[in-house]
C-alpha cells in the first residue's frame, strides 16, 4: 500500500515538473514572439517613416520643379494659341482672294525679286521654271508678265507640281534662283504681327 502511495506521488510529481517547464516553454515563446513583433513594428515604422521622407522630399521638389516649369509652359501655349490664330487667319485671308489676285500677288513678288538681281540674271540667258500649286497656263502667263519689263528668252523647261496649299514659282539660272512664294510672303507679313502678340503676352 505505501509502495502504491509512493508511486502516486512520483507521478504527480513527475507531472507537476512537467506542467511547470511547459509553462515556462510557453512563457519564452510568447516572449520571443512579442519581442520578434516588436522588433518587426519598430522596422516597420523606420521603414515607413523614410518613405514617407522620401516621397516628400520627391513630392517638393516636383512642385519646385512644375511652378519653375509652370510661366515657361503657360507661354508656350499662348505662342502655340497665336500661331493656330495667325495661321487660321492667314488661311481665311487666302481663301477670300480670287485666284486672279493670288496670281498677280506672286507675279509681283516674283518681278520686285527679279528687278533686285536683273544683271546677275542677264548673265545666264537660259533658264529654267519650277512651280508648285499652279498649271501650265498660269506659269506660262506669269512668265509672259514679268517679260513685259524684262525681254528674256523662254525658260528651257518648265516643271510643274499641282500639289501644294500655296501656289510658288522659282526661276533658276546659273547660280541664281529666284523664288516668289505666297507662304513665304503670308509668313513675312505676319512676322510683326507675331513678334508683337508673342511679346506682349510674355510675363514681365
Amino acid at each position: 500500500m505505501e509502495e502504491l502511495q509512493s508511486t502516486e506521488i512520483l507521478d504527480r510529481e513527475i507531472l507537476e515538473d512537467a506542467r511547470k517547464k511547459a509553462l515556462r516553454a510557453l512563457k519564452q515563446a510568447e516572449d520571443t514572439i512579442s519581442a520578434q513583433n516588436t522588433q518587426w513594428e519598430e522596422k516597420l515604422s523606420a521603414e515607413i517613416n523614410e518613405l514617407e521622407k522620401k516621397y516628400d522630399g520627391q513630392k517638393e521638389s516636383e512642385i519646385k520643379s512644375i511652378m519653375a516649369r509652370l510661366p515657361v509652359d503657360k507661354l508656350r501655349i499662348k505662342i502655340d494659341k497665336i500661331e493656330n490664330l495667325l495661321k487660321t487667319a492667314a488661311g481665311a485671308w487666302y481663301d477670300s482672294r480670287s485666284r486672279g489676285q493670288i496670281l498677280e500677288l506672286l507675279t509681283n513678288e516674283l518681278t520686285k525679286r527679279l528687278d533686285y538681281c536683273k544683271d546677275q540674271f542677264k548673265k545666264n540667258d537660259a533658264f529654267s521654271v519650277e512651280a508648285a500649286g499652279l498649271d501650265q497656263k498660269e506659269v506660262e502667263d506669269i512668265i509672259k508678265s514679268i517679260n513685259k519689263n524684262h525681254s528674256f528668252s523662254a525658260p528651257h523647261s518648265i516643271q510643274v507640281s499641282g500639289h501644294s496649299s500655296f501656289p510658288s514659282i522659282t526661276l533658276n539660272s546659273g547660280d541664281i534662283r529666284i523664288i516668289a512664294s505666297i507662304e513665304k510672303t503670308i509668313d513675312f507679313i505676319l512676322h510683326d504681327k507675331r513678334e508683337e502678340l508673342t511679346a506682349f503676352m510674355r510675363p514681365a
